[in-house]
């Protein structure tokens, strides 16, 4: 049937086209070599029933002059899968900043006092924010920075499929490698990491749940050193405790809030920049970041900062929209910057969630 309009869409753009030629050949005075008789269309013209995911919208277009009815198929969009959080109904907690993250939590980084919460005690899939404790890992470790490592077929992600622009053969330097993956969130440099630790990946994966029950980060549990799985779980609280731990290494400070850099790949350069646009903003101080995104995730952004002179960590997970998290993390900067210094008054904190 798609065929059988397509047709006759086609025969009536020629048909026109043919006419306005001759009507322009008679203007002209030359010769009528070709006589056209007009036929009446005897019923409507049928267009095929749009497909599932598929809509067909009718428009009327200027052809050389003349009104013409068209109809173009448009892909309709499928509807969002829903999160881990959403599953769990964390979408129905409201907040007076009207957040688009389902779990936020802001901690003043001098004494931990919580400032904001939302949600905090809830363990969800945290994506690529798993890389910080991968970092913390190496950093550890005190491996060499500067052994070359390889990525091979291992470092593939075969779950989601995700795209990377280090091939398999890609040889670089540890040091770019955990660079790449906190600034870039590179999930091949990930895992590459985690597989040249002593005892590969599975004593890697030990390492980093062994190091979250030392920093006390009761609901987390990682399963892979890049957050590709939807069982790497954690809680805001948990999130915080980690950026605390995270930002006394100071490697782990400068690579994560690069905005870019050039690093060399088989000996030929290839520039990467941040997944947080705000570490390039000369409005915010940021001393510690990472960003995630899966599915089951949603957006999700871990930071410190320095907000009217007073350090915070700032967690946001289960974001809906692509610079959600981030909108978030402005709107609770102005929150906070209403706020007065702590121990001159200061609103109580807001506090709201399971």
């Amino acid at each position: 049937m798609s065929k059988l309009a397509l047709s006759v869409l086609i025969s009536l753009m020629f048909a026109s086209t043919a006419l306005t030629a001759t009507a322009a050949h008679a203007a002209d005075g030359a010769p009528k070599k070709h006589h056209l008789k007009k036929v009446k269309a005897r019923g409507p013209v049928r267009v095929a029933a749009a497909e599932p995911g598929e809509r067909v919208v009718k428009r009327v277009v200027m052809v050389h002059g003349r009104r013409k009815v068209v109809y173009q198929r448009l892909i309709v969009a499928a509807p969002p899968v829903p999160t881990m959080g959403d599953l769990a109904g964390l979408n129905m907690t409201h907040d007076p900043l009207d957040l688009k993250s389902n779990v936020a939590l802001v901690l003043d980084q001098a004494n931990s006092e919580v400032l904001f919460e939302k949600n905090s005690n809830v363990a969800l899939p945290i994506a690529s924010i798993t890389k910080m404790m991968t970092g913390l890992i190496v950093v550890e470790a005190k491996q060499n920075m500067d052994e070359i490592l390889t990525i091979t077929d291992e470092d593939v992600d075969r779950e989601k499929f995700s795209s990377s622009r280090l091939k398999v053969g890609t040889q670089l330097s540890r040091a770019d490698m955990l660079h790449i993956a906190l600034m870039s969130s590179e999930n091949r440099a990930s895992s590459a990491l985690g597989r040249n630790y002593p005892g590969g990946k599975p004593a890697f994966v030990e390492a980093m749940n062994a190091k979250a029950r030392e920093l006390g980060m009761v609901d987390t549990h990682y399963v892979d050193s890049s957050g590709l799985s939807k069982m790497n779980v954690a809680s805001a609280r948990d999130l915080a405790k980690l950026a605390m731990a995270a930002y006394q290494q100071p490697i782990l400070r400068q690579y994560s809030t690069d905005a870019k850099a050039m690093v060399e790949t088989n000996g030929r350069p290839m520039q990467f920049g941040t997944t947080n646009h705000l570490v390039a903003s000369p409005d915010w101080a940021i001393g510690l970041q990472k960003t995630g995104f899966i599915n089951e995730a949603g957006r999700c952004l871990m930071m410190q900062a320095v907000i009217e002179g007073r350090s915070v960590i700032m967690v946001f997970l289960d974001s809906k929209g692509k610079q959600s998290r981030t909108a978030d993390a402005g709107r609770m900067r102005k929150w906070l910057e209403a706020l007065k210094p702590a121990g001159l008054g200061a609103p109580a904190a807001y506090s709201t969630g399971m």
